[in-house]
């Protein structure tokens, strides 16, 4: 184009403009509407911590003494118990930056990272390829430790809100220390090796972060690392005729899981919260057909040192650290008026203190005895929710998860098939029934002697069916039992083994307090194959096994476990409130589901923080008492190992659990809570405890 025609041209378009900002001046058009989601572009720094919950393994081989090929080995998994001399934590902690770029909701950009570790392994003694067949099982003939990590990665994800989703792939490296000693058995001299190597490889990973600020975000981050082979490396010699130099190869793996702190020097641009946009639109209640929230929680929880003179199999272990992590997707539809389904896909990782084993009310309610030291992908809700409204006045229900927006009739009758967790809908209480927001210890949040069926995660499936009236509720459930105790795997044989749960709720206002409350019955009645305590004592002390164990396992067989609960949840002011629950089973036979508990008797207080300006942050206390049955004790004194307990004998006394927390809300969808719990006499036992137990919480939601 001419230059003058360009000239031309441009003062049009410059004319053109002036008369349309003049016109603008007389009837000013709407400003454009602001963005649905968080603008992450520019530059960040951030620090992230992991405690308990990154795990590593290493693999050997093929490995060569004198020139003799030996098979290969592996440290196995890192889930080991730390009175095993074994440390599952791969990733302290450590330091990270990077920079972001966005058009429209997608964000891509590159990070690195720097983070000390502390992966210490042992590789069992006992291994054949060193000839030495069962050495003394405290002498560790090899030791591999990793102290460092870093990486270089791209991640590419989605803006919505005031939230990232991302996925992340790149390089990283690390160090690692090879360490042996080898014994010589014919002259009782020994011999030590050192190697040091450096590894680079790839990693792979997910992450979600939330702006809580204009500078500020918290995020969490996983990483799966995949460190690969070296090349063949000398590794001392094994003294003696039969021994010879050594060479080998040495790999390992590692799933990490992060919490992180991200500070945005030049300012992240947020979307305003949707209440301060938009005035509240007094509609029918129906936000539309589908429902669409999630939720990711982080729990990092250790115990000190304790008085411990003696450990079994499934003994609570003093000096140690563990992490848990859930993210899940609360998806519902509804089909017409009164036909609802709901899907929630669920990623874990983590396990409890001593691998959730050791107390019988668990001090994290977030931990599964399906624990695993990677995310691990369940379904764990999907069923189809069929209303009746029987007439009269209507309530609005709210959109949420598991809940689509929508108006039911106030009496109706409601039925549901699918899986779920029998917690959904029984033994509630909004002061103690979610760790995920209120307390930790399993005997605060549930009626603990309700042995409710469900697999390792807590999900079972059958049918449910309540009638409600806005003074009462009565409903029932009829479902699979695990094929035995402990086992993740249900029963489909659910017309000879099944379990029936029934709850009577009662909703009243007290009128002196002029406060709601809700009294709630429960009654179960659970067929599920187990042993009889009784009976497998008397086969032991007879002699007919030389093993409990191995008696409970012979003897188990269909029997029939009943028992019931109260729970009590009752306002006592607009920001305090009481819970209390008493719960009770037969003792007869094992516990198939929940945990190891026969009579529990809990309560407590949780009070919002209106009084010093902080109205959405909660305070709560609780305390507990657990106990077992005369059968149940003289089975765990005789070395019987049940769910979650079991030190190999047992100087009985009750559980008794203390516990406290405060919930400190940094966002409308993030809140930050740091725990404290007191455990006497864990596992029964006044051998070993007391134990005290921190722990934090993060928990975001949408």
């Amino acid at each position: 184009m001419p230059l003058a025609s360009a000239a031309a041209l441009a003062l049009t378009l410059s004319l053109l403009a002036r008369e349309a900002a003049a016109a603008d001046l007389a009837a000013p058009r709407p400003p454009a509407e602001a963005a649905s989601y968080a603008d992450w572009s520019g530059g960040y720094l951030g620090l992230e911590g992991s405690a308990g919950g990154s795990y590593g393994a290493y693999n050997f081989g093929p490995t060569t003494i004198g020139g003799r090929s030996i098979p290969p080995f592996k440290s196995g998994d890192s889930t080991g118990r730390s009175d095993q001399g074994r440390d599952a934590t791969t990733a302290v902690g450590g330091a990270f930056g990077g920079w972001n770029w966005q058009t429209g909701p997608w964000v891509y950009g590159i990070e690195a990272s720097l983070d000390v570790a502390n992966l210490k392994r042992p590789v069992p003694s006992t291994i054949a390829g060193f000839g030495y067949g069962d050495v003394d099982p405290a002498f560790n003939i090899v030791r591999a430790k990793t102290d460092l990590y870093g990486s270089l990665r791209a991640r590419i994800g989605y803006s919505f809100d005031r939230y990232l989703i991302y996925g992340s792939f790149g390089l990283t490296g690390a160090n690692a220390r090879i360490l042996a000693n080898y014994p010589d058995l014919d002259t009782g001299g020994q011999s030590t090796a050192r190697r040091d190597l450096g590894y680079i490889g790839f990693t792979l990973g997910a992450g979600v972060q939330y702006a809580i600020s204009d500078t500020l975000a918290l995020g969490i981050d996983y990483r799966y690392i995949d460190l690969g082979g070296s090349r063949r490396f000398p590794l001392g010699t094994v003294p003696g005729d039969a021994g010879g130099p050594v060479t080998t190869r040495a790999s390992f793996t590692s799933n990490q899981m992060f919490a992180r702190l991200m500070w945005f020097p030049d300012g992240l641009k947020v979307p305003p919260d949707p209440d301060e946009t938009a005035p509240h639109d007094p509609d029918n209640g129906d936000t539309g057909r589908f429902s669409l929230h999630g939720q990711t929680t982080l729990i990092a929880q250790g115990v000190p040192g304790f008085r411990s003179p003696y450990a079994g199999a499934q003994s609570l272990v003093p000096h140690q650290a563990r992490q848990t992590t859930t993210a899940t997707i609360f998806l519902g539809l509804k089909l017409t008026d009164s036909t609802e389904v709901y899907y929630n896909p669920e990623f874990s990782q983590g396990f409890g203190l001593s691998r959730t084993l050791g107390v019988a009310g668990f001090v994290n309610g977030e931990a599964q005895k399906a624990g695993a030291p990677f995310p691990k992908l369940r379904s764990n809700r999907y069923y189809v929710k069929q209303t009746f409204g029987l007439g009269g006045e209507t309530v609005e229900v709210p959109d949420g998860p598991n809940q689509v927006a929508t108006r039911y009739d106030a009496e109706r009758i409601t039925l549901i098939a699918g899986k779920f967790a029998l917690g959904d809908f029984f033994d509630g209480n909004i002061y103690a029934h979610d760790p995920r927001v209120d307390f930790f210890n399993w005997s605060l949040w549930g009626s603990s002697a309700w042995d409710f069926p469900a697999n390792l995660p807590g999900f079972t499936q059958g049918v449910y069916a309540e009638y409600n009236r806005p003074e009462f509720a009565i409903r029932a459930a009829y479902t699979q039992v695990p094929k035995e105790p402990s086992s993740d795997v249900l029963d489909p044989r659910v017309f000879r083994r099944a379990g029936l749960n029934a709850e009577f709720e009662q909703r009243y206002v007290l009128p002196w307090l002029e406060q709601p409350g809700k009294l709630r019955f429960g009654l179960f009645s659970n067929v599920g194959v187990s042993a009889n305590n009784r009976q497998v004592v008397t086969l032991t002390q007879l002699g007919a096994f030389d093993d409990i164990n191995d008696a409970v396992a012979a003897t188990r067989r269909p029997r029939r476990k009943t028992g019931g609960y109260i729970n009590l949840e009752q306002a006592l002011t607009p920001e305090l409130g009481l819970f209390a629950r008493a719960s009770l089973n037969d003792g007869r036979t094992e516990n198939i589901s929940f945990t190891d508990i026969d009579q529990s008797f809990s309560g407590g207080l949780s009070l919002k923080g209106k009084a010093w300006d902080r109205p959405d942050d909660t305070v709560g206390i609780g305390a507990a008492m657990n106990g077992l049955s005369p059968s149940h004790r003289a089975a765990f004194a005789a070395g019987y190992y049940g769910l979650l307990i079991g030190d190999g004998r047992l100087n009985y006394g009750t559980e008794r659990a203390l516990e406290t927390y405060y919930a400190l809300n940094l966002t409308k969808f993030v809140t930050l809570t740091f725990d404290y719990q007191f455990i006497d006499n864990p596992g029964y036992n006044r051998d070993r405890g007391p134990a005290h137990f921190f722990a934090s919480r993060l928990h975001a939601d949408f």
